[in-house]
C-alpha cells in the first residue's frame, strides 16, 4: 500500500458540491465564451449557488453506466466502497450538461443552426446514456430579449426548438452578451442549481429502491454502501441534515458487521471515513459538543480493533491519523468563529496523535524486518477497488485468506514499506501542531512538556541542533519550577547532543548542571560525567555519553579530535546565572553602608555541589567602580591551586579604602567571575551578575528563612542551611565620616510675621584635632512648598529689616576653623512674611585630616539640624466707622465730621512693644491739626488689646464715585524682650472704602454735656443749607413729657445755598435721668425724596439730665 494510505482521500475532506458540466464554449479563442466562463467561475462569493463547473467538449466521454440489476438474489458484494466512486459522483458524472450554442431569433440561417443544435444535443445525450443527467441547452445571443410574450418569433421558434432536441421549456435558456452579463449568469446559475437537485434528489430515491432487494445475511456491506451514497448524494444536494441522519445510520451499520483480520482494516477504514463526515457535518452545524461526543464514541469502539498483529503499528497509524483529522476539523471550526476553551481545544487531540505516532514508531521497529535483501513489493502494486482491502487480495470477504503464502509476503512487504516511514518526521509535525495550541490557549505546561517530546524526536532523527536548541527553551520553566526529576532527565538528553555534536560550551553546561544540587543522577553517573568534563578542560577526548547510537558516537569522537586541534577556541565564558550550577556562589558587602573613613568588606561564599573536590585558579569581582577591581581578586601562585571541598562552604574576603569623590554614591557588585581549567588546556571562565547566586537561591533563601523563624535561631543547624541563610548583598553606599561636633540652636517661638526671628548657632568641636574650613549653609530646608521660598527670607544682619531680594538659604557661610573643644557662635536672622510652619535646615560642612589602614585622606564631615517654626500673626487689628453719637456709619455724608476707630488685639504668646501709630489719608481730611499716636510705647500682653480714634472728614469729591479710598493704618512695633537697637518691623493695615452720600441740609445741634432738672437748658441748631438751590425748611417741635420748651414751636424758614440759619431753643427738664430730648421734626418741600429720619440723624436724641442740687448750709458743712 502506498505509504500516505492514512491520509484521508481529498473527495471525503471537501466540500461536495453539484457537478455542472458545461459544453459548447471555446475559452480558449472565443472572446465572447472566455467572459461567460469567468462569469461562473471568477470571483464567486458566498452568497453564490455551490455548484461545481467545468467545460467539456461536447463529445466528451462521460463513464459508462453499469447495467442495471435486476436481482440481488446470488449477489455477494465484495466490499463496502468503491475507491473512485466519490470522485466520480463529484468531477466526472455531471447532474446537468449544459449545451451552449450561438443562436439569435432572428438569424436568417436559423432551420441549419436548429438542426445543429439539436445534432449536438443527441450527441451529448449518447454520451449519457443510461445516467439520469439532465440536458440543457443555453442560447448566447447578441440582443436583449423581449419580455415574455411579446415576441412572437421568439416563442415559436422556441417551441419549435424545444421539439427538435426533445427538451421541456424550462431547460431552454437565453443569455444576451450585454453589459450585465453577470446578472444573467447568476440567474442562470439558480435554475441549473434546481436541476442538479432534481437529479440528486432522483439518484437518492434510485439507491432507496435497491433497499427491498437486500437480506441481511449476504448483504450487510450493501446496506453500508447504500447509506453512504444517500447521505452522500444529500450533501450534494445541500441537504446536511438528511446527509447526517444517513450517516449516522451508516455509521450503526458498518459496527454491525462481523469482523475479522481479513476485513479489520476495511471496516476501521469506512468507519473512520463516516465519522469524519459525522464530525464535519456536526461543526458546521455548529453543535461542537455533538461533534467531540462522535468522536469518543468512535474511539471507544474501534481502539480496540487491532488486526493483525504482525501489522500493529497499523492500527497505531489508523488511530493517529483519527485524532489528528478531528483535531484539524476542530481548528477550521474555530477560525470560522467557535470558541474554544483551555480545557477543551484542538490542542489535546493533536496531542494524542502524537502518541498514537509514537505507538507506530515503537511497534514498527519491534515488528519490522530491516535486515531482509531484496524486498519484493509486488504484493502492494496495483490499484485498490474499495477503500481498506489489501492489494494482493482485493474482494475477498471471507475469514481465512486465500493464499497464505501471499498473505505473508504481504505482511512482510508491508513491514518492509513501514521501516522506511520517517516516523520522527510525523511526530515533531503533529507536536508541533499541538505546541501552537497550547501557546495559543495559554497551557504553559503542556507546551513545555511537549516542547520536550519534539526535542526527544529531534533526537532520534539525528537532528541534534534542533534537538538542543528546544530542550534549553524548555529547561528554563522547568528550572523556574523546581521540577528537578524533569530537568535532569532534559539534561541527560541535551548532554548527548551536546556530545554528539562536539560542542564543547553546551557540553560543559551541562555537565556542570548534572554535578549541581538540582540533579537526581546516582553518585557513580555523576562521578562519570565529572571525569568527562575533566578531561574536557584538560583538552581531551571525553568518553562517549551512555545509551548514544554507536555509529553517531563514533562521528561525534572524530568531532572531539578535530576540536582538540583548535588551539584557538580553549577559552570560554560561561554565564551560569540562569543554570544551576555545581559550584554555587553569593557575595555581599558586610554593611548596607560604609563610612568613608572605614575600610570596605565583601565578602564571596563558594560551595561545591559535586561528588569530588573541585579546583580553580582564580576568583574576581567585578564592581561598579573599576578602579577598585584591582583589590578584590584572589589568584593561585605556582603549582598550588584553591581548591573547593564538596559540602563545604569557603568564605573569601575582600577589603579596600574609598575614595572621598565616592562619597554619597552607590558602589555595586556586576559580577564574579570564577576560572576553571589552566592555560595549559581549556580555560572556562564562570560568571555569575551582581553578586553572585542562581535561579534556584531565592526559593533555597525562603524556605531557609521560613526554617530559622519555626525552629529559632538558637539552633544548630547543619552546613547547607548555613550555606541557604546567607544573603546576598549586592550593594553598599559609601556615606561620609561621622561628624564629632555638636549643633545646638537657640531661639524663642514662635516667629512672628515680618519680624527679624533671631536664630542662635552654637558649635563645638569634639575633633581630636584641628577642624578646618567650618562652612555653614543655613535657611529654609529645600523640597518645602515653592510658595516658601518667596515669602521666607535669611540674613545674617540683624540691624536693618531686610527686603524680599533676601535668599531663603544662603550657603557656605564661612567660621574658621575650630581647636579641640573650642566652640563658636552664629547668628542668623530670618523674615517670614506669610503664615504657617517651616522647616529650617542648619548645615555645618568641615575637613580633618584622618588615617584609614595606613593611608592619609581628608574626611569632609557635616552635621544637620533641622528645626520646625510655626510664624503667626502677632495682633489682629479691627477698623469701624462711626458717627460723632458713636453710632455705626454704613454712609457717610460729604463734608460731615465723622469718627475713626481703630482696635488692636494681641495675639502673640510674647509682649509686644507698640512703638507708634499713623493713619495716611487718601480722600479723606482730619479735624485735628496733629494727629498725634495715642499708642505710643504701649506694651500688649498676650490677649490685651488697645484703640485708637480720629475724627475725619470727606470734602466733596471732584468725580462721582460713591465708595472711595480711605488710607492705610500703620503701626511700628517689636518684641519687647528684642534689644532697643534692634530694628521696628511696619505693619501697614489697609482701611476698608467707604461709601459716600450727600444731604441736602446738614442740622447739628449744641447742648450743654448735661441738664438738671428745672433748670434752663439752652439748645441752639445750626441749619446749613448745602445744596446750590434756595431750601424751605418747615420745622416743629414734638412735645415730650420730660421737657418744656421756650421757642417757635412751628416755624418755616428759607435757607439761601451755603447758608447757615440757627435756632435757639430753651429746654426745662422735669424728670431726671437719660430722657429723650424733644424730636425736631424737618420737611424739604423742595426735596421730597429726603425724609425727616435722615435729616435728624445728626441730632442728639437723648441727654443726662441730674436731680435738682439741694442748697448746703453752713451747719450742715459743719456736721459733714
Amino acid at each position: 500500500m502506498a505509504g500516505t494510505q492514512w491520509e484521508l482521500p481529498p473527495e471525503l475532506c471537501c466540500r461536495p458540491m453539484a457537478f455542472v458540466a458545461l459544453t459548447g464554449l471555446d475559452v480558449v479563442y472565443n472572446a465572447v465564451h472566455r467572459a461567460i466562463w469567468d462569469a461562473f467561475c471568477a470571483n464567486r462569493r458566498a452568497d453564490r449557488v455551490p455548484i461545481s463547473f467545468k467545460v467539456l467538449p461536447g463529445d466528451h466521454e462521460y463513464p459508462k453506466c453499469r447495467t442495471k440489476r435486476t436481482s440481488y438474489e446470488w449477489y455477494i458484494p465484495k466490499g463496502i466502497l468503491k475507491t473512485g466512486w466519490m470522485n466520480k459522483h463529484l468531477n466526472l458524472v455531471p447532474a446537468l450538461v449544459v449545451l451552449f450554442y450561438e443562436l439569435d431569433w432572428d438569424d436568417p440561417q436559423w432551420k441549419e443552426k436548429q438542426s445543429e443544435c439539436a445534432t449536438k444535443v443527441e450527441i451529448v445525450r449518447a454520451s449519457l446514456q443510461g445516467r439520469n443527467t439532465k440536458v440543457a441547452v443555453v442560447l448566447i445571443q447578441k440582443k436583449t430579449p423581449l419580455p415574455p410574450g411579446e415576441d412572437l418569433v421568439a416563442s415559436e421558434r422556441a417551441s419549435a426548438l424545444c421539439n427538435a432536441c426533445d427538451l421541456s421549456g424550462k431547460s431552454l435558456f437565453v443569455l444576451p452578451h450585454t453589459d450585465h452579463l453577470v446578472g444573467y449568469i447568476i440567474r442562470l446559475e439558480n435554475a441549473f442549481y434546481e436541476h442538479a437537485q432534481t437529479y440528486y434528489y432522483t439518484e437518492i430515491r434510485r439507491v432507496k429502491s435497491h433497499k427491498e432487494f437486500l437480506n441481511k445475511t449476504t448483504h450487510q456491506l450493501l446496506f453500508v454502501r447504500h447509506q453512504f451514497k444517500i447521505a452522500f448524494f444529500s450533501e450534494l444536494k445541500q441537504d446536511t441534515q438528511n446527509a447526517l441522519k444517513y450517516y449516522r445510520t451508516a455509521y450503526s451499520l458498518i459496527h454491525e458487521l462481523r469482523a475479522h483480520e481479513t476485513n479489520m482494516l476495511e471496516i476501521k477504514t469506512m468507519a473512520g471515513f463516516i465519522n469524519y463526515k459525522i464530525c464535519r457535518l456536526c461543526f458546521q452545524h455548529n453543535t461542537p459538543l455533538d461533534a467531540i461526543a462522535q468522536f469518543r464514541k468512535h474511539i471507544d469502539l474501534c481502539k480496540k480493533k487491532i488486526g493483525s498483529a504482525e501489522l500493529a503499528f497499523e492500527h497505531s497509524a489508523w488511530m493517529s491519523k483519527q485524532f489528528q483529522s478531528f483535531g484539524e476539523l476542530f481548528d477550521e471550526a474555530i477560525k470560522l468563529g467557535l470558541t474554544a476553551i483551555q480545557t477543551q481545544n484542538p490542542g489535546f487531540y493533536y496531542q494524542q496523535a502524537a502518541c498514537y505516532s509514537q505507538d507506530r514508531k515503537q511497534l514498527a521497529h519491534q515488528l519490522c524486518q530491516t535486515g531482509v535483501s531484496n524486498p519484493s513489493t509486488e504484493a502492494l502494486s496495483g490499484a485498490l477497488d474499495f477503500y481498506g482491502q489489501r492489494p494482493w487480495r482485493q474482494g475477498h470477504q471471507s475469514i481465512d485468506p486465500p493464499d497464505a503464502e501471499k498473505e505473508k509476503t504481504g505482511i512482510l512487504a508491508l513491514q518492509i514499506k513501514e521501516s522506511g516511514v520517517p516516523h520522527s518526521e510525523l511526530i515533531i509535525a503533529l507536536l508541533s501542531n499541538a505546541v501552537a495550541q497550547f501557546k495559543k490557549y495559554k497551557c504553559p505546561r503542556m507546551k513545555s512538556h511537549l516542547m520536550v517530546q519534539m526535542g526527544e524526536e529531534y533526537y532520534h532523527a539525528k537532528d541534534y541542533t534542533k534537538a538542543l536548541k528546544l530542550l534549553d527553551y524548555v529547561m528554563c520553566d522547568y528550572r523556574t519550577e523546581r521540577w528537578w526529576d524533569l530537568l535532569t532527565a532534559i539534561l541527560t538528553t541535551a548532554l548527548r547532543c551536546a556530545y554528539l555534536m562536539a560542542s564543547v560550551k553546551d557540553y560543559i553546561i551541562y555537565c556542570m548542571e548534572l554535578l549541581g544540587r538540582a540533579s537526581t543522577l546516582k553518585e557513580e553517573q555523576k562521578l562519570r560525567i565529572e571525569n568527562n568534563l575533566t578531561k574536557v578542560l584538560k583538552n581531551e577526548v571525553p568518553e562517549a555519553e551512555l545509551e548514544c547510537d554507536p555509529s553517531s558516537a563514533s562521528a561525534a569522537k572524530s568531532l572531539w579530535n578535530d576540536r582538540m586541534a583548535l588551539a584557538g577556541s580553549n577559552e570560554f565564558t560561561i554565564e551560569v546565572q540562569d543554570y544551576i550550577p555545581f559550584i554555587q556562589c553569593k557575595a555581599k558587602f558586610q554593611s548596607p553602608s560604609f563610612h568613608v573613613d572605614q575600610p570596605i568588606q565583601l565578602q564571596v561564599f563558594l560551595k561545591a555541589d559535586g561528588p569530588n573536590p573541585i579546583s580553580f585558579s582564580k576568583l574576581a569581582v567585578s564592581l561598579s567602580n573599576q578602579e577598585y577591581n584591582q583589590w578584590c581578586v584572589v589568584e593561585s601562585s605556582g603549582q598550588n591551586t584553591m581548591t573547593l571541598v564538596p559540602g563545604k562552604t569557603k568564605c573569601y574576603n575582600f577589603s579596600f579604602v574609598a575614595k572621598t569623590e565616592d562619597v554619597g554614591k552607590k558602589i555595586e557588585m556586576t559580577g564574579i567571575e570564577l576560572l576553571l581549567g589552566s592555560d595549559r588546556g581549556r580555560c572556562v571562565f564562570l560568571t555569575w551578575r551582581g553578586a553572585g547566586g542562581d535561579i534556584a537561591s531565592t526559593h533555597e533563601a525562603l524556605q531557609a528563612s521560613r526554617s530559622s523563624r519555626r525552629w529559632g535561631r538558637n539552633i544548630n543547624t547543619n552546613q547547607e542551611q548555613e550555606w541557604d541563610t546567607v544573603t546576598i548583598q549586592h550593594s553598599t553606599m559609601i556615606i561620609s565620616r561621622v561628624p564629632r561636633i555638636s549643633v545646638q540652636l537657640s531661639h524663642l517661638p514662635p516667629a512672628l510675621h515680618n519680624e527679624m526671628y533671631c536664630l542662635n548657632v552654637t558649635i563645638r568641636s569634639q575633633e581630636e584635632g584641628v577642624a578646618r574650613d567650618f562652612k555653614l549653609t543655613a535657611g529654609l530646608k529645600p523640597g518645602q512648598d515653592a510658595n516658601l521660598s518667596q515669602t521666607t527670607h535669611v540674613t545674617l544682619d540683624g540691624s536693618t529689616i531686610c527686603d524680599d531680594s533676601a535668599a531663603s538659604l544662603i550657603p557656605d557661610i564661612p567660621l574658621g576653623d575650630l581647636n579641640p573643644n573650642e566652640k563658636l557662635d552664629k547668628s542668623v536672622f530670618v523674615r517670614c512674611s506669610t503664615t504657617g510652619p517651616r522647616v529650617f535646615l542648619f548645615h555645618v560642612a568641615y575637613s580633618i585630616d584622618t588615617t584609614v589602614e595606613g593611608r592619609q585622606i581628608v574626611c569632609k564631615c557635616h552635621k544637620d539640624e533641622t528645626v520646625a517654626i510655626e510664624t503667626v500673626i502677632p495682633f489682629d487689628v479691627s477698623v469701624k466707622f462711626v458717627s460723632t453719637k458713636l453710632e455705626p456709619l454704613e454712609r457717610v455724608s460729604i463734608d460731615i465730621p465723622f469718627l475713626l476707630m481703630t482696635d488692636v488685639l494681641s495675639s502673640s504668646p510674647w509682649p509686644i512693644m507698640l512703638a507708634s501709630s499713623s493713619l495716611e489719608l487718601l480722600s479723606l481730611t482730619s479735624t485735628a491739626l496733629d494727629m498725634k499716636s495715642q499708642l505710643e510705647q504701649t506694651v500688649l500682653e498676650t490677649g490685651e488689646g488697645a484703640s485708637e480714634c480720629f475724627c475725619l472728614c470727606c470734602p466733596p469729591l471732584t468725580n462721582n464715585n460713591n465708595a472711595v479710598a480711605t488710607g492705610q493704618y500703620c503701626l511700628s512695633w517689636r518684641r519687647q524682650s528684642s534689644p532697643s537697637d534692634s530694628p521696628l518691623i511696619q505693619t501697614t493695615v489697609t482701611l476698608p472704602h467707604i461709601l459716600l452720600e450727600s444731604v441736602p441740609l446738614y442740622i447739628h445741634a449744641d447742648l450743654p454735656s448735661f441738664g438738671r432738672v428745672r433748670e434752663s437748658l439752652p439748645v441752639r441748631y445750626h441749619i446749613e443749607n448745602r445744596t446750590s438751590l434756595v431750601q424751605e425748611v418747615e420745622m416743629a417741635v414734638e412735645p415730650s413729657d420730660a421737657f418744656m420748651f421756650s421757642g417757635l414751636k412751628q416755624v418755616r424758614l428759607r435757607i439761601l445755598p451755603g447758608s447757615e440759619h440757627q435756632v435757639l431753643y430753651n429746654f426745662y427738664p422735669l424728670m431726671a435721668g437719660y430722657q429723650t430730648l424733644p424730636q425736631l421734626g424737618i420737611n424739604l418741600p423742595r426735596c421730597p425724596s429726603t425724609s425727616t429720619q435722615s435729616l435728624r440723624r445728626f441730632l442728639p436724641q437723648r441727654i443726662f439730665v441730674k436731680p435738682q442740687g439741694r442748697q448746703l448750709d453752713d451747719a450742715s458743712i459743719t456736721a459733714a
